[in-house]
């Protein structure tokens, strides 16, 4: 349970079939002052445009409903958007039972520092209004909405801020389908998009 003032924030979530571990993320964002928006509309971009949409807030946090949040996520963003309200935040990645898959949390942290392109896993927040400017998260791709979406920004020289703050999402899919095929699969789609014209 939280304990903080994030009456500045609407919370996006979008949800498919994760019931136990967005119940555990809800109770993680008790209190916390947020808006909690879920949003499942057929497709991730589709379910996280949908939830902007419905947003009362000044500003957007993308949650994946296998997020954990804590109090110190939190006090950070508060802190990021205060200093840089026209930034896309994000949060550096852990994983839980990692195994594996800590190289692959830690190659994301260093690919957001060097080369500033953090996923959806690692909590993006933007002011409604950037995220307009920016114009949503492309529906016509079936994967990389998240990256198309951090391309769109910084290529308008909107800042990619680091909250410095770690987020807990979980490495399920890396046990699930295999740790080499899972990787081999994200550098490839990874690839592609980053030559995808924008």
């Amino acid at each position: 349970m939280l304990k903080g003032s994030l009456n500045k924030v609407s919370v996006i979530i979008p949800v498919w079939n994760q019931e136990t571990e967005l119940n555990i993320l809800l109770k993680d964002l008790e209190n916390s002052g947020a808006e909690i928006i879920l949003s499942s509309e057929g497709s991730r971009a589709k379910s996280l445009n949908d939830g902007a949409s419905k947003a009362s807030r000044e500003f957007l946090w993308f949650l994946h409903a296998d997020s954990r949040i804590n109090q110190n996520n939190v006090n950070t963003l508060i802190k990021s958007i205060d200093k840089h309200p026209n930034a896309v935040h994000y949060f550096e990645l852990v994983f839980k039972n990692a195994g594996l898959s800590a190289w692959n949390a830690s190659w994301a942290n260093l690919r957001s520092s060097w080369f500033k392109l953090p996923y959806g896993d690692q909590g993006l927040c933007v002011s409604k209004t950037q995220f307009k400017l920016i114009g949503a998260y492309p529906e016509d791709t079936p994967y990389g909405e998240d990256l198309l979406f951090i391309r769109k920004a910084k290529h308008l020289n909107i800042d990619i801020i680091s909250t410095t703050s770690t987020i807990i999402s979980n490495a399920r899919k890396y046990h699930t389908q295999g740790w080499i095929k899972t990787t081999l699969s994200h550098w490839l789609i990874m690839y592609e998009l980053l030559r995808k014209k924008i």
